[in-house]
């Protein structure tokens, strides 16, 4: 079987400039689960910092939108402990040594601190029970302080993963991995308690960008428990048409190419390529890839799912990569963690 390469077609560098942006309305507007191709709630507009690229999309500026909910988070927390005295409080449970999982965990406490959020974090070695870690998360579930829990993916192969995220208290469970959060995401008139982060933040950026979802086309390529389902979930419940792309799609272009809105999650560098896209289409990058680059310090560079040189001249508007979804994650981490504690505690 022969094995198709393609080819590098991101670009390091594009000159841009950042432009006062406040809501993009295309005229016609028109995650992490590695997948393999057979073929080659407010729709309030808010103010935004977006790039304006030499080609014709809007580069959708997640750090800046990010920033912008974490300062909200901060002035909530703020008041909270001025009215009530109760600080929001996240526990983290992080088993082994995996140096990209120690910095997820490392990075979500200095987000924790910047906010005012009280982070507390269990650290496991490689070869811990199955009954340590559950004993744990039990206490946690227990502790009054602590409003959300998140255990650090992926678990070493002789802990039962499905077992101990169901175990976290649905309470709890910002991460929203919990069946109940998904069993309800899934139902019509039916509220999850907390919506998974990734996700959530892809749907954060259409909603403050001003792209309207009600009756238009999208397509989610990925069908992970962590990103792709809950967000084809997510646009249906805004009433998108939706379709899912994964690695049993027949002509996964022609798919994606009806699409007004298109999700990619499939964690494959330069997947989706140009000729993918309809003309005005709005594309999220949800895919975070490394690929070689001898000219870069370590040896390689981040890229997404999307080809974005090709992409960036037929779509309206689109995430970068890095820059994009990935620090709206972390913020909608910090915003479930305070939904967690104002519902606790009757906060408005």
């Amino acid at each position: 079987m022969a094995t198709a390469v393609i080819p590098d077609c991101s670009s390091p560098a594009t000159t841009a400039r950042l432009l006062d942006f406040r809501g993009f309305r295309g005229g016609a507007v028109h995650l992490r689960q590695s997948v393999s191709f057979r073929s080659a709630k407010s729709t309030t507009t808010t103010r935004l910092m977006v790039m304006a690229c030499e080609t014709s999309a809007k580069v959708i500026d997640g750090k800046s939108v990010a920033k912008q909910i974490r300062d909200e988070i901060t002035e909530k927390v703020s008041r909270m402990k001025e009215t009530i005295n109760v600080v929001p409080g996240l526990a983290v449970v992080l088993v082994g040594e995996r140096k990209d999982s120690q910095t997820y965990v490392r990075n979500k406490k200095k987000a924790c601190e910047a906010v005012g959020i009280k982070s507390y974090d269990a650290s496991f070695p490689e070869k811990c029970t199955e009954e340590e870690l559950l004993k744990c998360i039990s206490e946690f579930n227990s502790d009054p302080l602590v409003h959300g829990i998140l255990v650090q993916l992926p678990l070493p192969r002789h802990i039962n993963e499905e077992r101990v995220l169901d175990s976290v208290s649905i309470e709890k469970d910002v991460d929203g991995f919990h069946p109940l959060n998904i069993g309800r995401l899934a139902m019509r008139d039916r509220e999850p308690l907390f919506v998974p982060c990734t996700p959530k933040g892809a749907m954060e950026l259409l909603h403050r960008c001003g792209i309207e979802i009600k009756g238009k086309r999208a397509v989610v390529i990925g069908r992970s428990n962590i990103v792709g389902t809950p967000a084809a979930l997510l646009l249906q419940r805004e009433n998108a048409s939706v379709s899912i792309v994964h690695s049993y799609t027949k002509n996964p272009e022609e798919v994606t190419r009806q699409a007004d809105i298109v999700i990619s999650a499939a964690g494959h560098a330069n997947l989706v390529r140009g000729c993918w896209i309809k003309p005005g289409a709005v594309v999220i990058d949800v895919g975070i890839n490394t690929v070689d680059d001898p000219e870069s310090p370590r040896g390689y560079r981040l890229v997404g799912d999307v080809c974005y040189e090709e992409v960036s001249k037929i779509a309206s508007a689109l995430t970068p990569v890095p820059g994009g979804v990935g620090p709206m994650t972390i913020a909608m981490l910090l915003s479930n963690t305070l939904d967690a504690a104002m519902r606790t505690h009757s906060f408005k």
